[in-house]
C-alpha cells in the first residue's frame, strides 16, 4: 500500500497532437504520413516521423524526405477545442492538474487511491477516457516524481503507458542517454559526450563536484540531482507563466529589413495582447534568432518600468533587431522569436484594466484598446498590410488566480 501511494505523479502527453487531430477529423488521413504546415513543419504524424520529418523542419526538406506525405494547413481553432476537451478529462480525473502546454500536463493522483485505486489504474482509465471522449491517443508516464513521470511518458510514446516502480527508478533511468535530463540540450550534451559521458548513469557516477567543474555550479548540481531522481517539486495548480513569447520560422530564403520588421510587429502584437488578457506586465524583452548556419543568438533589454503597452515593447524589440542586423546579414536568419520575461501583475505590479473594464471618461483610442475590445482584425498596422505571417500557435491561458 505504501508503494501505491508513492506512485502519485502522472505526466500525460498527447501524441503528435496537431497531426493526430487532423487524422481524427479526416478518415482519409489515418495511417498515412501527415505534415501540418507547408513552409515550415508545425507537426508530423508518426508515419511521417518514420521518414525523418521533424517539427520546425523546412517544408521543402520534409517533402523530399517523405514525398508521399499529405500536407495540410493548420487549424488552430480545432487544436484549441481538442485541448480544452482533453483538459476537461484531466480535471475530471483529479483536481490537481498542472498544464505545461496545450497538449501535456502533470496530474497528482496521490489522494485518490482509496476511491480510485492505484495510480497505474487511474492512468490506464485516463488514456481510455481521452481515446473514447476526445478521439486522440495519449501517452502517460507514472512515477514517484514529476521528472521521472515526464521521462516515462516520452519513453512510452507513441500511445503507451509506462509505470516506473519506486524500487526500480535508477535501473530505469541510468541506461538512458544524457539528453533525457531536463536542461541537457545539444550544447550541453556535446560537452558531456566529449568527456565520454553518454548516459544518465555516467552523470550519477561523476558526482556533483566534477559536474560543476564541467557545466558550472547551478547546472552541475541540477543534473546530478535529476540523475538520482531527486525532484521534490509538487504539482502546481494555477501556476502562472514565467514568460510569454511567440516565434516565427522564416525558411531559408532572403528577408528584407521590411520583412523582418513585419515579423516582429506581428509577434509583439500577439504577445502584447496575451499579456494584457492575463493582466500582467513585463520589464524584460528578449529577441531570439536562429541563423542559416544553425547557430542561435539571444538579445535582451530590461525596461526601467514594467509595461503591457505594445508600442513600448515594439520599440524595444526594434532596437534589439537593429543591433542584430549585421549578424543577420552575415549569416541569414531562419527564425525570429520574441519573449517577455520578468513578469508582474499578480500582486507586485498592477497592469492597466482591459478596455471594456475601465471607468468611463478614462478611455483613449490607442491601437491596444481597439484591438483588445474588438479583436485583432479591427485595426491592422501598415507594416502588416498584404503580409501573411502564419497562424498564432494556441497556448494555455494565463489568467490571474
Amino acid at each position: 500500500m505504501f508503494v501505491t501511494i508513492e506512485l502519485a505523479m502522472l505526466h500525460a502527453d498527447l501524441d503528435a497532437f496537431y497531426a493526430s487531430v487532423e487524422q481524427r477529423d479526416d478518415a482519409r488521413l489515418r495511417g498515412r504520413p501527415v505534415i501540418v504546415g507547408g513552409g515550415v513543419v508545425l507537426a508530423a504524424s508518426y508515419e511521417a516521423k518514420a521518414y525523418g520529418v521533424r517539427t520546425a523542419m523546412g517544408g521543402a526538406r520534409a517533402r523530399r524526405l517523405c514525398p508521399q506525405a499529405v500536407v495540410v494547413p493548420p487549424r488552430m481553432s480545432a487544436y484549441t477545442e481538442a485541448s480544452a476537451a482533453v483538459f476537461d478529462v484531466f480535471r475530471d480525473t483529479t483536481p490537481v492538474v498542472e498544464g505545461l502546454s496545450i497538449d501535456e500536463a502533470f496530474l497528482d493522483v496521490g489522494g485518490l487511491w482509496r476511491i480510485r485505486g492505484p495510480a497505474p489504474g487511474i492512468a490506464a482509465q485516463l488514456r481510455r477516457d481521452v481515446r473514447e471522449g476526445v478521439g486522440l491517443a495519449i501517452s502517460v508516464g507514472v512515477a514517484r516524481t514529476k521528472f521521472l513521470a515526464k521521462v516515462a511518458s516520452a519513453v512510452a510514446k507513441p500511445d503507451g503507458l509506462l509505470v516506473v516502480p519506486s524500487d526500480g527508478e535508477l535501473a530505469f533511468l541510468h541506461p538512458l542517454p544524457v539528453e533525457r535530463l531536463w536542461g541537457v540540450g545539444e550544447v550541453t550534451a556535446a560537452a558531456l559526450r566529449r568527456r565520454g559521458i553518454q548516459t544518465v548513469g555516467d552523470i550519477a557516477q561523476l558526482g556533483p563536484s566534477t559536474l560543476t567543474s564541467i557545466l558550472g555550479k547551478a547546472a552541475g548540481r541540477h543534473l546530478y540531482a535529476l540523475a538520482l531522481n531527486r525532484d521534490p517539486r509538487p504539482v502546481e495548480v494555477g501556476r502562472r507563466r514565467r514568460s510569454i513569447g511567440a516565434q516565427c520560422a522564416l525558411g531559408r530564403g532572403p528577408r528584407s529589413s521590411e520583412d523582418l520588421d513585419a515579423v516582429v510587429v506581428s509577434l509583439v502584437e500577439r504577445i502584447g495582447r496575451r499579456l494584457r488578457r492575463a493582466r500582467r506586465v513585463s520589464r524584460t524583452v528578449v529577441l531570439r534568432m536562429r541563423f542559416g548556419d544553425y547557430t542561435r543568438a539571444t538579445r535582451s533589454h530590461t525596461l526601467t518600468e514594467a509595461t503591457a503597452r505594445t508600442e513600448d515593447l515594439l520599440d524595444t524589440v526594434r532596437g534589439l533587431l537593429a543591433a542584430a542586423m549585421p549578424l543577420i546579414r552575415a549569416r541569414g536568419v531562419t527564425l525570429i522569436g520574441v519573449a517577455l520575461t520578468n513578469l508582474g501583475g499578480d500582486g507586485a505590479v498592477q497592469p492597466a484594466l482591459p478596455f471594456d473594464e475601465r471607468p468611463s471618461g478614462t478611455l483613449d483610442a490607442s491601437i491596444d484598446d481597439v484591438r483588445d475590445r474588438f479583436g485583432s482584425a479591427a485595426v491592422t498596422r501598415a507594416a502588416l498590410l498584404g503580409r501573411e505571417l502564419g497562424p498564432a500557435v494556441p497556448l494555455l491561458p494565463d489568467r490571474p488566480r
